[in-house]
């Protein structure tokens, strides 16, 4: 957990040096290909106010998502993605 802590503060730096706020921000996962672990990374976004784009991989075991949604800030963009690590099997790229 500690190293998940560092490299949170370590995202939050570079996010806040890097970029302005609020801004669109592009989140990308790799989950299995199962509709229940697709459908759980969609519900963490809002699908009205988020563009989202699912690829499968070339032997259709996984599926890519890319969600781009306006984020506030930072810390909106961690909280996002410590809830994506409660799915099971999933990547953050």
């Amino acid at each position: 957990m500690e190293d998940n802590k560092a490299k949170y503060d370590k995202l939050k730096e570079q996010l806040g040096q890097s970029t302005t706020w609020p801004s669109l921000y592009m989140f990308k996962f790799i989950v299995p290909a199962e509709n229940e672990k697709i459908a759980q990374v969609e519900g963490l976004f809002n699908s009205k106010e988020s563009q989202i784009q699912i690829r499968e991989s070339r032997k259709g075991n996984f599926v890519s998502i890319t969600a781009k949604e306006m984020m506030m800030s930072p810390d909106k963009v961690i909280e996002r993605y410590l809830e994506a690590e409660g799915i099971e099997g999933l990547i953050s790229l």
